[in-house]
């Protein structure tokens, strides 16, 4: 569920891109301005706006932004100006070839749909003239490349429906190779993992759970480590409560000494227009406080505005 408040009547992409280019022009930009348009519309609005914007000023409103804008706001609104997809896309190139921070990466391969992964293994390729698994390829290494591949790759159901007596057997076949045994069979944890829909993995978890007195994540922390750990620990929490998860992702960002800004843009901007809602509930059940609170006091200035105006309402 999005949290974007948009205008009751929408405005013309005409007017809008009107309004941003008057917010350009002077000395300094209208930072407020520029904010008070994006940060209420959705992908179709900021799609249009982009092409109106470039029809009447023969200029990439990209392009425009990120010579108006800096810093941290300028990152986030130029997360915010694509559509889910392209965003993804985005996100994933910089992690493999750019930063080489995979966990980036990681996250968002692993915490999308199969529907959303086939979308945007076509939308990466047309975007960068590249295939994503390619870079996967060159820019990962071991079971971590292995566990992002087969994920992407593998089809898997998206229903409801979940068979008790295979979840069994798959809670048992992941003891054997986990914690049953001296070191890990890897193999097997990139196979059930990667070959379940999220109702048949959390059905999974929740046998191991009761077979052997706690969850799938703790065995994961148990047998495996690094980056190869967050794919498997991301995919079976996901499995479970996708904004749990992530209201995780995101107090883990701004704990403790400094935020790490990267980390609280991606998910508030890639989750808003899908449930951010939700995390902001499980935010406040979890934390005991507001997520707007909470990003409230990790941030400042006009990139605080953006990012409180696209969580909505403060409950």
């Amino acid at each position: 569920m999005s949290t974007l408040v948009l205008p009751p009547v929408p405005p013309s992409p005409k007017d809008d891109a009107t309004e941003l280019h008057r917010a350009f022009k002077g000395f300094g930009c209208d930072t407020g301005a520029v904010i008070n348009i994006l940060a209420h519309r959705d992908a179709a609005q900021r799609a249009y706006l982009q092409q109106e914007y470039r029809a009447i000023y023969y200029e990439d409103l990209i392009k425009r932004l990120s010579s108006e804008l800096s810093g941290k706001l300028e990152n986030a609104v130029l997360l915010w100006m694509h559509d889910p997809a392209g965003r993804d896309a985005v996100i994933i190139r910089q992690s493999l070839t750019v930063t080489k921070i995979l966990d980036a990466a990681t996250e968002v391969i692993c915490s999308r749909t199969p529907a959303q992964l086939q979308y945007l293994r076509q939308i990466y390729h047309a975007k960068f003239g590249d295939f994503i698994d390619h870079d996967i390829e060159r820019n990962t290494s071991g079971d971590h490349k292995k566990i992002l591949l087969a994920y992407l790759n593998t089809p898997r159901h998206e229903g409801p429906e979940t068979n008790r007596d295979m979840a069994e057997n798959d809670a048992v076949a992941l003891y054997r190779a986990g914690e049953k045994k001296l070191g890990t069979d890897e193999k097997i944890f990139v196979l059930i993992f990667s070959g379940h829909s999220a109702a048949q993995l959390a059905a999974i978890n929740q046998c191991y759970n009761t077979k052997y007195g706690h969850s799938l994540k703790k065995a994961i922390k148990n047998e495996t480590s690094g980056h190869f750990a967050h794919a498997l620990s991301t995919i079976v929490q996901c499995a479970e409560n996708p904004a749990r998860y992530f209201a995780k992702v995101l107090r883990k960002s701004m704990k403790g000494l400094g935020t790490d800004d990267t980390k609280l843009i991606r998910v508030i901007v890639t989750r808003c227009e899908i449930d951010l809602h939700y995390i902001k509930a499980e935010y406040l059940k979890k934390y005991k406080k507001t997520l707007n609170d909470a990003v409230h006091s990790e941030t400042s200035g006009q990139y605080r505005t953006f990012l409180l105006t696209l969580l909505g309402s403060n409950q």
